[in-house]
């Protein structure tokens, strides 16, 4: 991994600068929603419409890299993301409840734009050293677990406002991202191919290796982000948990979801990648059940280590699944309708977190995840029985 080019590991700390938005928001924008809105249910709105902003923004995104290349999108994303931060700022200054859900909704194309690093990184090295490169990117999550949530917390009474202090620091983040950004070389390889594609996009979609790639990766987003939208509001609003104990739970949760990365790839080679992404969803319901027991911390905890563990193997065995649905030349349209689809359907988990949360309980929550686990379950033992039998 030492050996890995330049472009990688300014793409990692990018990668941790850029995430630490996602795990900040999750973490305490939806207490700020509770306090805002004007209905609880509401709570979970500004969260949900990042993922929301994040589905809408995958396409455009993508195309706006292969008109002007990836470094140009990078360091506007930069700019966009702190004049956005702005917004935020005023809006909770001014406590506008729906005009901080449209800054967060508008923040998405930056997550949009993030999950593009581990496609620069492949193209940034051969093909003996992908799967390092993407590991080491996504390893960059561990860092923003703590930066993240440390700024919220730590920002949170600079100011009269509680949290102002935390999103200026947000911005110094991102204020950083584009100075590293700017040693970044873009691979000039990187080109616009869908035009060469001779397949139309039905007939990739149609193949089983592209269904079982996407739908495992999907399944692995949904219920994660699902659970864990609704985690800080049941935990701290709900059950009085302290601010601190939340912010715990939180960062063993985003730890558990990239720590795997670094052995994901032994997994791979000695159990293979449908028998990972089973085991994925063995900890998904280890999860639900876990947090279905008790309220205590210790429950909390345990069952958001074992959603990030799952979701790990699940959206690593997918995504390293895709691949062998589309050739080079169709890897533009693959891609998009891949990250289109996952952050679709996550939008949807995460704009009806709160309301389940609020409107029933942490226990329907977490009982209405088990009808796509059992379907995901199915969907992975007729691909591993067809891939036996061929």
């Amino acid at each position: 991994m030492l050996n890995l080019p330049k472009n990688v590991w300014i793409l990692t700390a990018c990668q941790s600068l850029f995430m630490s938005l996602s795990v900040f928001m999750v973490f305490i924008a939806g207490i700020i929603g509770s306090e805002l809105s004007p209905t609880k249910s509401l709570s979970t709105l500004p969260v949900a419409t990042i993922v929301v902003g994040t589905a809408l923004s995958v396409i455009p995104v993508i195309r706006l890299m292969s008109i002007f290349g990836r470094k140009k999108i990078f360091l506007s994303s930069c700019i966009y993301s702190i004049a956005l931060i702005g917004l935020c700022i005023f809006s909770i200054s001014n406590e506008i409840f729906f005009l901080f859900s449209f800054s967060c909704f508008c923040l998405g194309a930056t997550v949009a734009t993030m999950m593009q690093f581990r496609f620069a990184a492949i193209e940034s090295v051969s093909s003996e050293q992908r799967p390092s490169a993407t590991a080491v990117v996504l390893l960059g999550g561990l860092i923003s677990a703590f930066l993240g949530t440390e700024i919220a917390t730590i920002g949170k009474n600079f100011f009269e406002t509680d949290f102002v202090g935390s999103f200026l620091l947000l911005a110094i983040l991102f204020i950083v991202a584009f100075l590293l950004m700017t040693l970044f070389e873009p691979a000039a390889k990187f080109k616009q191919q869908v035009d060469k594609s001779k397949r139309s996009l039905s007939a990739i979609i149609q193949q089983g290796s592209f269904v079982v790639a996407v739908s495992a990766a999907t399944t692995g987003y949904v219920v994660m982000s699902f659970i864990m939208t609704a985690t800080p509001v049941s935990m701290h609003v709900m059950d009085g948990h302290s601010l601190h104990h939340t912010k715990l739970v939180l960062q063993s949760h985003v730890i558990a979801m990239f720590l795997p990365s670094l052995f994901t790839a032994y997994i791979v080679k000695y159990i293979g990648l449908t028998k990972m992404m089973l085991l994925g969803v063995l900890l998904f319901f280890s999860s639900v059940l876990i947090a279905f027991v008790s309220h205590a911390l210790i429950n909390y905890w345990w069952s958001l280590v074992l959603l990030g563990l799952g979701w790990n193997f699940l959206f690593i065995g997918g995504t390293n699944l895709l691949p062998s649905s589309y050739n080079e030349s169709e890897k533009f349209k693959a891609q998009s309708i891949n990250d289109f689809l996952i952050f679709g359907f996550q939008a949807f988990a995460a704009l009806s977190a709160g309301w389940f949360v609020f409107n029933f309980s942490w226990e329907v929550v977490l009982l209405s995840v088990i009808p796509l686990l059992l379907l995901q379950l199915v969907v992975l033992l007729w691909w591993l029985i067809t891939k036996n039998n061929s």
